[in-house]
């Protein structure tokens, strides 16, 4: 069983008999009466968005998903398609499905898809990738007194924020539960 002080984005709970993902989530201390939880879910099944407040310390159940290694091919007009590296077996999810994943999927990518009876119901990435920036503005030399940050266009054609020394065609880190800018990677 979880509790609401077990969540975190990405967590699957049964709730009400039906297997939902967190998706955002935000624990609320009131100066005055209970801690209380306020959620953001995503329906397993037909990816309907539910919002939800629980009470402190409120159990749910565990949903019986199953996560199969496989990786990324291609995307096309029937989906994003994968393959699993065991038996080769292909699998097509639609663009509903993968959602925002879409931003960080490159070529031979390996990800979990996570089935719920038998059925595909998402994908997890990993922690972070490695993307190409394709388009972004030259940085101009000496404003650099403060934190300043302009947009880069990746591969995928996710847009992230990132510092003004970075030019096209460097390789990035890009966190993939956020999408925002991690470092630059030096390629050997």
């Amino acid at each position: 069983m979880y509790e609401t002080s077990d969540f975190k984005k990405g967590l699957k709970i049964l709730l009400d008999g039906e297997p939902y993902s967190v998706t955002d989530f935000q624990h609320v201390k009131p100066g005055k009466g209970n801690q209380f939880t306020r959620t953001k879910l995503r329906h397993l099944i037909n990816g309907g968005n539910l919002e939800r407040t629980f009470k402190s310390g409120e159990k749910f159940g565990i949903p019986d998903v199953m996560y199969r290694d496989m990786n990324f091919l291609y995307k096309d007009e029937s989906g994003f398609n994968f393959m699993d590296q065991t038996n080769y077996e292909q699998l097509a999810l639609s663009a509903e499905l993968i959602g925002d994943s879409a931003n960080f999927l490159i070529e031979n990518l390996e990800v979990k898809i996570c089935f719920f009876n038998d059925r595909a119901v998402g994908v997890e990435l990993p922690k972070s990738v490695n993307l190409k920036v394709t388009q972004t503005d030259p940085g101009f030399k000496g404003n650099t007194v403060t934190n300043t940050y302009k947009p880069a266009t990746l591969e995928t054609g996710h847009i992230v924020q990132v510092p003004l020394h970075i030019n096209e065609g460097d390789t990035l880190k890009v966190n993939t539960t956020d999408g925002t800018y991690v470092e630059r990677v030096s390629i050997k």
